[in-house]
């Protein structure tokens, strides 16, 4: 009995020490999805009405994926259509904005599943009767110690003892005409949040540190966006 006892807890503490996280896919250079035609960047001009009704999409590297969800599509990019730490509040505020007259996210039965460009965007916003696009991406970073973790890298929680461990996430944000792709302005923010790496004993904690600190950089964005429209 006493060797079926010390078996068992050999084996749970093996299990305990391959305990792992694989960090979320990356982010996506808005710029690189754009015209790359210099004149034909140089010749677009605003064509929005006003007040503008916006079309809104999170997009991210091509498959995407975090511990708790997945990305829509195939190509360039992805679409992440699942609202994880945005909240409604967040948009009520952008809805809010001078000359706006109503905010709407882009869903999957609108996008094509090919997504090249920001003109797959554009033609789905032009269905909701969108003036302009708003997208936006979120860039987070592991750190344990001095050690940073790649998107998609697996990481071994039982080898953290005794380190800092930090989520730092970006969320970048660009505003487009839909009819003619000119750009607006852009906005940034980023977030930090640091544990001892006592925390990051389950896939679940961890996970959730991401989360506070997307969100928080998410948060963050918005005034950011908000002096971005102030100027268009």
């Amino acid at each position: 009995m006493k060797k079926i006892k010390l078996v068992a807890f050999l084996s749970l503490m093996l299990l305990g020490g391959c305990a792992s996280y694989t960090t979320p896919g990356g982010s996506v250079a808005i710029g690189s999805l754009a015209d790359s035609d210099i004149n034909a960047l140089m010749s677009v001009q605003a064509a929005a009405t006003f007040p503008a009704h916006i079309a809104v999409a999170r997009i991210q590297a091509p498959g995407y994926a975090s511990y708790r969800l997945s990305s829509f599509g195939t190509g360039r990019y992805s679409v992440v259509t699942t609202r994880e730490v945005e909240t409604e509040a967040d948009f009520a505020q952008l809805g809010k904005m001078s000359q706006v007259a109503g905010i709407a996210p882009l869903n999957r039965i609108l996008l094509p599943e090919q997504l090249d460009s920001i003109k797959s965007l554009r033609e789905a916003a032009a269905r909701l009767k969108a003036d302009i696009l708003l997208i936006y991406t979120f860039d987070t970073s592991f750190h344990a110690g001095e050690q940073q973790f790649a998107p998609l890298n697996v990481i071994s929680l039982g080898l953290l003892k005794n380190k800092e461990v930090s989520v730092t996430t970006t969320v970048s944000a660009a505003l487009f005409d839909v009819r003619t792709e000119y750009l607006y302005g852009l906005a940034e923010s980023t977030a930090k949040e640091s544990r001892n790496a006592s925390v990051w004993s389950t896939s679940d904690a961890v996970d959730d540190l991401r989360r506070e600190t997307e969100k928080q950089a998410f948060s963050q964005l918005i005034p950011e966006i908000e002096k971005t429209w102030s100027g268009v």
